[in-house]
């Protein structure tokens, strides 16, 4: 492999475990402010108990998920500069917009709610948290602008002097249909994540130590759980639309569908080569292709062989295939995880219902690997959505072949790669053993909370308890 190969690894690699930690943050941000907001408006303490307990949590994943992702931007100029060079002046603006605003709005109202629970008036310091969950999503919101330029480039024209990228309608960029799209579906994501991570630790609780707290926490999560999985549904049905709208090639390589055809059905399994030559088995849905290509069970969808040879006409020679057993299986990854983990937190659900406690083994069981499902089916979204776009960075105007820093050396990558990976891997492990340290913990006792507006003389100890 050369430098480009690697460095494509090492991004890769780096972007797939720093999405491990956003989706979490994210939707358990939003979820423990709003167990928090539960505690404020009903003054229960169960509520508070949990704010703490998932707060915890999340502050684990913070930490490690602030860590991985400061390397993300500097790989731009390490190996990608002539990328940089050709897009920085578009998606420059989305990344400094998301350092300067979003996450110091993000990591400044974290660290008063951290800091804040004996010094803040209540509802004040339940504001941080929102403000928290809030400033993620605005951080989601432009990183994913930014992304979707690359699939979906709009809002700019090309110097003829320099022959970069120069934006000319930022309005245009944030409202990109791709980003209009891809922001609620990832952070429907994000939800499923979150909510798979809360029912498995209450499932777990409930069972081994039977603190009826964690009764509402789990229909917190598997509500949230289910809803998400919908949205999923929802948002992916019309993003599957819009994608084949300006990346028909991802389309039909999600389906290895090599040859045109109207209507056309989706295998739910094929096993074979994929290369359209030889197909020993396959289950087919009729017509189902058709429909999330078209919104028309019977409309046409454009096979591999037409649309190489109309890449070809309007870009010139070359190969325009992306690997398709990568997009195939990713596809179906992301849709069977997805799926597995909403109907887990469905019989988790379904175990609970009357107040009853989950004592089935193999709800726990399952419940173990709950978490581990969204996150992989988020992991195979991005790597689908991203191998789908080869053989272009920016797609129809810039190709991956030409992005790579043009003085880096296949050794120096290997180097880096060598060094990320290993550090990576090390934090994989502290960031589990935390996790599971705390999730499986008994809920912390009441500790004197933010005090109330009319309250400001009394003593406060320090009671943050993290």
């Amino acid at each position: 492999m050369d430098a480009l190969d690697i460095a494509r690894w090492q991004f890769g690699i780096t972007t797939v475990y720093h999405f491990l930690f956003v989706p979490l943050t994210i939707g358990l941000s939003f979820l423990v402010a709003g167990l928090q907001t539960a505690w404020v408006r009903t003054g229960r303490e169960h509520w508070l108990r949990l704010t703490r307990f998932y707060g915890k949590l999340l502050l684990i994943n913070v930490a490690v998920g602030v860590v991985t992702g400061l390397v993300q931007e500097f790989q731009f100029g390490m190996n990608w500069s002539e990328f940089s060079r050709f897009a920085g002046d578009v998606i420059g603006g989305p990344l400094v917009i998301e350092a300067l605003l979003a996450f110091f709005l993000e990591s400044t109202f974290l660290g008063l709610w951290i800091f804040g629970w004996d010094r803040l008036p209540r509802r004040v310091h339940l504001g941080c948290i929102w403000a928290t969950a809030i400033g993620s999503a605005l951080s989601a919101y432009v990183i994913l602008a930014a992304n979707s330029w690359m699939q979906h480039p709009v809002g700019y024209r090309i110097d003829d002097a320099t022959g970069r990228a120069v934006l000319t309608d930022f309005w245009a960029l944030l409202t990109n249909k791709v980003t209009l799209i891809t922001v609620p579906h990832t952070l429907a994501g994000c939800f499923l994540v979150a909510g798979a991570l809360v029912v498995a630790v209450a499932v777990w609780q409930l069972r081994h130590r039977g603190d009826a707290a964690f009764r509402s926490a789990l229909r917190l999560g598997g509500w949230t759980t289910l809803i998400a999985a919908v949205a999923l549904a929802l948002t992916g049905d019309t993003q599957g639309k819009i994608m084949t709208d300006v990346q028909p090639m991802k389309m039909a390589a999600a389906e290895a569908l090599y040859r045109t055809e109207q209507p056309a059905a989706f295998s739910v399994l094929t096993v074979g080569s994929l290369d359209g030559q030889r197909e020993v088995f396959t289950i087919k849905v009729p017509w189902l292709l058709s429909f999330l290509a078209t919104g028309d069970i019977n409309g046409e969808v454009l096979g591999i062989h037409d649309l190489q040879a109309q890449y070809a006409a309007s870009y010139g020679p070359g190969s325009y295939l992306p690997n398709i057993p990568v997009t195939y299986w990713g596809f179906r990854f992301m849709i069977g995880f997805g799926m597995l983990a909403a109907a887990i937190a469905a019989w988790a659900l379904w175990a609970h219902r009357r107040g009853r406690t989950p004592t089935s083994r193999w709800l726990t069981r399952a419940c173990l690997i709950l978490p581990l499902l969204p996150l992989a089916a988020n992991s195979a979204g991005w790597i689908f959505t991203e191998m789908g776009r080869q053989p272009w960075l920016t797609f129809g105007q810039f190709r991956t072949a030409d992005g790579v820093s043009p003085g880096v050396s296949t050794t120096e990558v290997i180097a880096s790669l060598t060094v990320f990976t290993l550090l990576y891997t090390i934090l994989a492990v502290v960031e589990a053993r935390l996790l599971i340290k705390y999730a499986t913990a008994a809920l912390p006792a009441s500790t004197p909370a933010a005090p109330d507006e009319d309250d400001s003389d009394r003593e406060r100890p320090l009671a943050f308890a993290y």
